[in-house]
């Protein structure tokens, strides 16, 4: 299966991992590289335990798009 992620950096310097597909699937790493293997197990683990309670593996996704006026400031 394949599924999308997205993965930041937080306040604290740490790569934050998530798969939006699958709720509550998140993991983390020093580096985005460590995150995103840790995320691949995180997404093994979330399907077993989902499937394991009879709870449907994935919800549904969408990409919207949204228009916003942004104004850099000047400080």
């Amino acid at each position: 299966m394949k599924f999308l992620i997205t993965i930041f950096q937080d306040e604290d310097g740490m790569f934050i991992a998530e798969c939006p597909s699958i709720p509550g699937c998140v993991s983390q790493g020093q580096t985005e590289a460590e995150a995103e293997k840790n995320i691949h197990a995180a997404i093994k683990e979330c399907l077993e335990v989902r499937a394991e309670k009879g709870m449907p593996l994935t919800v549904p996704t969408r990409q919207i798009e949204v228009e916003v006026e942004w104004r850099q400031s000047r400080y």
